[in-house]
């Protein structure tokens, strides 16, 4: 069986360079390699996705700006099929400038994220999201967000968020989510710890949670139990987009079962996601772990 997944958020052009050091004030540096790609959490989950062998659509804004262009080009080589609610926008996509620390992997972005469009959900979302078997939220684009979300949870497909960060609008989203993977990055209001985010998530309704913290343990919970998952070690050469893999992986191994999630099958789906990310880290960009099998 193909599964097939629908992306819903934010996709921007990365440029991204490997550096020996984050320049200081009105340096100059001459990076050592080079990468420019479509990205963005939702995009880069949706080619992981669509990498793994899953049928992938990507519900987003790109515009018809020659930059934006050559975005969706990139993508369609990557079989992931683009639904451009933006599509007549002369505007250029959403720019992320990545800078990458060679001996540590470590990197720091500047970007515009979704800041330049409000998007009206298309004509045709009942029919995109029936579809699919499980439908991933990165909480760009929100008012899209939300209504694809309530469309998902009426026709009863599995609902994924990737909460990188608590963004405005998201206690609206939550009470259409059925699985959610934080980073520790993710602070709900009033909450400063792992464990204040898993409760807030489960007193919002959200009972299958999880928070990653980079090469540390995922700390998961669900209706009976709670625990860790231990994360590979490997020789990172750049964390850029580990958490979008880890959702992409988690989502397609999800959308491989055709019943809702147990305990077992969770933590089973996590465990082969973060093998899948801490295989991406080992690298640098966005898509030369896949190249490498």
């Amino acid at each position: 069986m193909r599964p097939e997944g629908l992306f819903v958020g934010l996709c921007t052009l990365d440029v991204i360079q490997l550096v020996d050091h984050a320049p200081a004030s009105n340096e100059k540096l001459t990076a050592r390699r080079q990468v420019v790609a479509a990205g963005g959490p939702a995009t880069n989950a949706a080619v992981t996705f669509s990498h793994l062998g899953g049928a992938t659509s990507l519900l987003t804004a790109i515009g018809a700006h020659p930059l934006g262009v050559g975005v969706a080009a990139d993508l369609h080589a990557l079989g992931v099929t683009v639904s451009d609610l933006a599509a007549d926008s002369p505007e250029p996509p959403s720019v992320s400038s990545v800078l990458v620390t060679a001996s540590s992997g470590e990197r720091a972005v500047a970007s515009t994220n979704a800041t330049a469009h409000r998007l009206v959900p298309p004509d045709d979302l009942d029919a995109l999201v029936a579809a699919c078997d499980i439908v991933e939220f990165d909480g760009h684009h929100m008012d899209l967000a939300v209504a694809t979300a309530r469309a998902a949870r009426a026709a009863g497909r599995t609902t994924l968020l990737d909460g990188g960060s608590w963004k405005t609008g998201t206690e609206d989203l939550l009470p259409f989510i059925d699985i959610a993977v934080c980073s520790a990055d993710f602070h709900p209001p009033g909450g400063t710890t792992t464990t204040d985010t898993l409760r807030f998530l489960r007193e919002h309704g959200v009972i299958w949670s999880a928070v990653s913290g980079g090469a540390d343990p995922i700390m998961w919970t669900t209706p009976d139990g709670e625990g860790t998952v231990a994360v590979p070690t490997v020789q990172v050469a750049d964390t850029l987009g580990a958490g979008d893999v880890l959702h992409g992986a988690l989502a397609h191994r999800l959308a491989l079962r055709d019943d809702r999630p147990t305990t077992e099958n969770f933590v089973e789906a996590l465990r082969e996601a973060a093998a899948v990310a801490s295989r991406a880290c080992a690298s640098f960009g966005t898509r030369e772990w896949m190249r490498r099998g």
